[in-house]
């Protein structure tokens, strides 16, 4: 049985070690995870030899024009509820100055599997347990995602699944009732258990009883087992949890224009450099020493992070060159300063002259 899903559910009471049996090869599994994450088996084959990635020709870009620059400047003037487009649309422009920057992200796409012991009520499902030998963790198949999307897939390990009394009910189906504690009623709230309201008034609510019956088990004192649903045996198994994860790491290289670097990370670059294998040698022969130091150490980092506790099934990474250009103008006769970057030509304008064109009436 196979089920996809961005989060489990929360998970019932925790069952005895006891009751879990010994199944060869996953001697280490618990009941609510914690058995930790299995290393992949050491690969039969040789590994691919990494390739060199091909290199870009041209790692320049050309500059936006004015006409761009007052165009974006007064897209986001508009987008300002409070801002009067004024200064956007009629400020004297006069200097331009570009500070183009590099971003190098590496992305490294794995898989990785871990148990743990898991139960439901049993309502007859396929036992199977010691039929025959289970299969490994890593023998059994799973249906991938497509590469560099996060996914996470959980599979019931065959030949692991028996059946078990309940050990939150003892196999009854019920447990105390725990807003009655056990009794079956509670005391009156009208009469406050005398069974009487006014001198010799007999307690209308209660019928003089003093009591009331208890409204979550109706009377009974106990209440239908919350772990088996009053089916009084447990399916347990084995559960891999499959995880595809796309871990990835930025490095953006100083630039000296004034921008806040945070301001970068939501814009996106013209993609000057892009190569995907099983395996990555760092960048060559890029004209940015920086970028190219990144390389090396983010490759040399993901691969001694990421090789002994998972498979890495791809990896990739990208140059961007995000353009940032200083436009200097004037308004009024004072001198003010924006900024327009990213290939979206976001604009960052903190003092921006005009932010308040709203009167009060």
């Amino acid at each position: 049985m196979i089920t996809g899903s961005a989060a489990d559910s929360g998970a019932p009471s925790a069952p005895p070690a006891s009751m879990f049996d010994s199944v060869p090869g996953y001697e280490g599994t618990v009941s609510g995870g914690g058995g930790g994450y299995l290393p992949p088996p050491v690969p039969t084959l040789p590994m691919p030899v990494p390739e060199h990635g091909p290199v870009e020709a041209s790692w320049n870009i050309p500059s936006i024009t004015e006409d761009t620059a007052r165009d974006a400047f007064v897209s986001y003037a508009s987008s300002k509820c409070c801002y009067s487009t004024d200064p956007a649309r009629d400020g004297v422009i006069t200097n331009m100055e570009a500070f183009n920057t590099y971003r190098y992200r590496l992305e490294t796409f794995t898989e990785t599997r871990s148990t743990e012991w898991k139960q439901e009520p049993y309502i007859d499902q396929v036992v199977d347990a010691f039929i025959q030998p289970a299969p490994g963790p890593w023998e059994i198949a799973a249906q991938a995602p497509n590469l560099f999307q996060d996914y996470t897939q959980n599979i019931r390990v065959p030949y692991t699944s028996s059946v078990k009394n309940c050990h939150v009910c003892l196999g009854m189906g019920r447990t105390p009732c725990k807003e009655c504690s056990g009794c079956g009623s509670k005391v009156c709230w009208l009469c406050n258990g005398s069974g009487f309201r006014h001198g010799n008034d007999r307690c209308t609510h209660c019928n003089g009883r003093g009591r009331d019956n208890c409204f979550r088990c109706k009377g009974q004192g106990s209440c239908e087992c919350d772990t088996c649903h009053g089916k009084r045996q447990l399916l347990v198994f084995i559960n891999l949890k499959v995880q595809w994860t796309n871990n990835n790491d930025d490095y953006l290289v100083e630039q000296s224009s004034g921008l806040k670097s945070d301001n970068l990370c939501k814009v996106t670059g013209r993609e000057m450099f892009k190569d995907s294998q099983y395996q990555l040698y760092p960048v060559m022969g890029f004209p940015n020493h920086a970028i190219v130091q990144a390389s090396e150490r983010l490759i040399r980092e993901h691969q001694s992070r990421y090789f002994q506790t998972s498979r890495i099934l791809q990896q990739r990474h990208t140059i961007e060159l995000i353009p940032i250009t200083r436009v200097s103008y004037t308004w009024k006769e004072k001198s003010y300063m924006y900024f327009v970057y990213g290939t979206e030509s976001s604009v960052n304008a903190d003092n921006y002259p005009a932010t308040c064109c709203c009167s009060v009436m």
